[in-house]
This record gives structure tokens, C-alpha cells and sequence, in this order.
């Protein structure tokens, strides 16, 4: 530390030459090297910009600008974080000048006349603090920056969970597990189109995937049947939704939860005649409304054991039909835009 003390620049504004004078040379007989100084105060603002100085001592009295209009320049221009001490130079001690210029932003002081090993230690002390503080915050930094890169690596991990855990319901029936992908992104794609948040966006991406995790709670033979269900098989596949919303009901994490709530409710239509729990138009999520879509497009246009792929011209006339029906008005309006404009991912 004591190097980089004697390594500090050091700026000293005062219009008289002879103080000037005196304290370059008790400060060169200390070591320092660095050691600036001005005798006209309206040129404070170049030369603190190009001398970026460790500390400054500045006089009190000096004409066309005093030290207390010279110390509001240099404390605009100093960062909020940023420990820039300043050492008033002056022969007035009075408490009330004291009181003052302490408010104002100075940080210590020396009188006139003055006592060298004094000016030494008052200016060392000043700068072994400026030290310190730049350790701390230079310390303070590197923990933002491990945390948040910590952060990001948590945000990764969670994403990689959730595409774990829908690809893992996804494989009982679809072995590319790329449904829930690409559901998801469909999702965030109308979710956007609706002009919701970026973080509503983001969250919806993330929870889209998840909307068939209840398909691990069913038995092969319903959920793998390549023909039509008969009515009680259907009754069972249709648990899926209140599986998927146990599952995640309790989770700590809100787009967990955000999931949990699309599972339960992505079967549910706008004219109330879905499933689980036959909620109608608004009633339902609009987060389960809009992966209903994104859903029910993919699905269709991709190839199936039991089907065969419909092409997307198809599809969107079947869309229209069943708005209003199926489908919340307003997220086929979006929609619809998305494929108007060949937005709409391929369906390959």
C-alpha cells in the first residue's frame, strides 16, 4: 500500500504561489512524484478531468471562485461510489466554517501556517483510506460478479430442469421429445404478439414445455392406443392435467407454478365444454389460452403414429373455425398475424 500511496497524484489549487510553492516541496521530500497543483480555480475542470487526481487540496479563499464552488464542481463530477478525498487548505478554523465545509463534502483539513509532518500524515491518512476503499470496492465487485454469474448459471440449470422434465413426459409418446420445445416457443411468440412483458414472455417460455408433464401418471396402454379412446379411457387421460398441476402446485419457483397452472388448464375451452374443470373464456389463464394454441398447432401439423401431419394451411383453417369455441378470440387474432406475416415456426 505504500507504494501505490506514493505512486497517487496529487492536486493542490491555490491562488497563491508561495503556498503552492511550500507544499510541492514538503511533498517531494516525502516521496510522492505525482503532484499537480493550479493557481487559478476556473481551471479546475480541464485539469481534474485529465489529471484524474487521488486527492486534492484545495484552498478556501481564492477570487473568482472559492473552494467551496471548486469542491460542488469536483464532488458532480465524482461517482457516487468513488472515495475522492479532498483536504481544505485555510487560516479561518472557526467552527461554523468547519460545520460547513464538512456538509458541503470536505473531508479533512489543514491550517495555515503549516506543519509539515503534519501536511504528511493528513494526507497519507486521506490516501491509505482512498486505498482501502478502492480494495473494498474492487472486492464488492468481484462478489457482483461471481454472483452474478452464479445467477446465471442457476437460470440456466433451471431451464435445462424444465426441458428435462418436459422432454421426459414428452418421450412416452412423441421419441424427438421436441413437442414441448417447440410448443414453447410458440407460445412466447403469440405471448409477445399480445404484448405482454418480456418477463411475462420469458416466463411463459420457460412453463409452456411443461403443459403435458401429468402424462407420466398415465398407463401405456391409454396414453400409446392408436385408435380412438373408449369413454373411460378418455375419463383417465384426461387426469393429465390435475397430475401435471399436483406435480407442480407446491414448487417455490413462480414460473413452477406458472406451469403447474398451464397443465391443469390447457385443456379447458373458451365456450366452457373443456376439461378439467370447464372454465370459460377469461376464467381460464391466459397463459393456459395461449399454450392451448401453440399446442394445438403443433400437434396437428406434426406427424403421428396414429396420424398423419396436416399441413399448416389446414390447420389454421381449422383454427378459425373453432375461435370463439376452442380458442380465446383475440390470441387467434395474434395468431393468425403471426402466420400472415410467416412467423409461425416450420413444422419440421
Amino acid at each position: 500500500m505504500k507504494d501505490d500511496i506514493i505512486r497517487s497524484k496529487l492536486l493542490i489549487v491555490d491562488d497563491q504561489e508561495y503556498n503552492v510553492t511550500l507544499l510541492e516541496r514538503i511533498l517531494i521530500r516525502a516521496g510522492f512524484k505525482h503532484i499537480y497543483s493550479i493557481v487559478d480555480p476556473l481551471q479546475i475542470l480541464p485539469v481534474f478531468a485529465e489529471i484524474e487526481p487521488d486527492i486534492v487540496l484545495l484552498d478556501m479563499h481564492m477570487p473568482g471562485m472559492d473552494g467551496l464552488e471548486v469542491l460542488r464542481l469536483i464532488r458532480e463530477r465524482t461517482e457516487a461510489d468513488q472515495y475522492l478525498p479532498v483536504l481544505m487548505l485555510t487560516a479561518d478554523v472557526t467552527p461554523e466554517l468547519k460545520q460547513q465545509v464538512l456538509q458541503a463534502g470536505v473531508n479533512d483539513f489543514l491550517t495555515k501556517p503549516y506543519d509539515r509532518t503534519e501536511v504528511v500524515l493528513r494526507i497519507n491518512n486521506l490516501l491509505k483510506t482512498r486505498q482501502l476503499h478502492k480494495q473494498i470496492q474492487q472486492h464488492k465487485n468481484t462478489l457482483e460478479d461471481r454472483v452474478r454469474q452464479r445467477t446465471e448459471e442457476l437460470q440456466k440449470a433451471k431451464i435445462e430442469i424444465l426441458h428435462l422434465l418436459g422432454r421426459a413426459a414428452e418421450y412416452r409418446d412423441d421419441m424427438t421429445g421436441s413437442h414441448t420445445l417447440r410448443v414453447g416457443r410458440l407460445s412466447a411468440l403469440i405471448a409477445s404478439r399480445l404484448g405482454l412483458s418480456e418477463e411475462q414472455v420469458d416466463m411463459i417460455r420457460m412453463a409452456a414445455p411443461l403443459h403435458d408433464i401429468g402424462k407420466i401418471g398415465i398407463p401405456d396402454e391409454i396414453l400409446l392406443k392408436p385408435g380412438r379412446f373408449e369413454p373411460e379411457e378418455f375419463e383417465r387421460m384426461k387426469t393429465h392435467t390435475m397430475i401435471g398441476a399436483r406435480i407442480l402446485e407446491d414448487s417455490s419457483f413462480t414460473f413452477l407454478r406458472l406451469a403447474g397452472s398451464i397443465a391443469q388448464s390447457h385443456h379447458e375451452k373458451w365456450d366452457g365444454t373443456g376439461y378439467p374443470n370447464g372454465l370459460q373464456a377469461e376464467d381460464i389463464p391466459l397463459e393456459a389460452r395461449i399454450v392451448a394454441l401453440a399446442d394445438f398447432y403443433d400437434a396437428l401439423t406434426h406427424e403421428r403414429p396414429y396420424k398423419r401431419a396436416w399441413t399448416p394451411e389446414e390447420t389454421i383453417a381449422e383454427v378459425k373455425i373453432q375461435c370463439g369455441v376452442h380458442f380465446d378470440p383475440q390470441i387467434v387474432k395474434a395468431f393468425i398475424q403471426l402466420y400472415e406475416e410467416g412467423l409461425l415456426p416450420t413444422t419440421t
